[in-house]
């Protein structure tokens, strides 16, 4: 049976980043929250730092740029979904 991945959501005001990077294996990236316990890929604690989308295309690796802008498709997505539902 899998385990089901719990985040903290991360408020966000406007012009702060939005994407959540974890510093000790730099191969995990979230939009605006990031996971709890631990990083699901390094079990590392309290190792996120925020970054604009901008700022992982800088000195990220292609593996963690497409993650990144996957995360920051898909969390732009998430208002217009909720106001479709309504």
């Amino acid at each position: 049976m899998a385990t089901v991945q719990t985040f903290w959501h991360v408020p966000a005001n406007p012009g702060e980043a939005d994407l959540w990077v974890c510093l000790s294996c730099l191969s995990e990236v979230y939009w605006r929250k990031v996971p709890r316990p631990a990083c699901p890929s390094c079990q590392g604690v309290s190792t996120y730092e925020a970054f604009t989308l901008a700022a992982v295309q800088d000195w990220g690796t292609e593996d963690l740029i497409a993650k990144a802008r996957a995360a920051v498709d898909a969390g732009e997505a998430q208002p217009a979904q909720a106001g479709r539902s309504l």
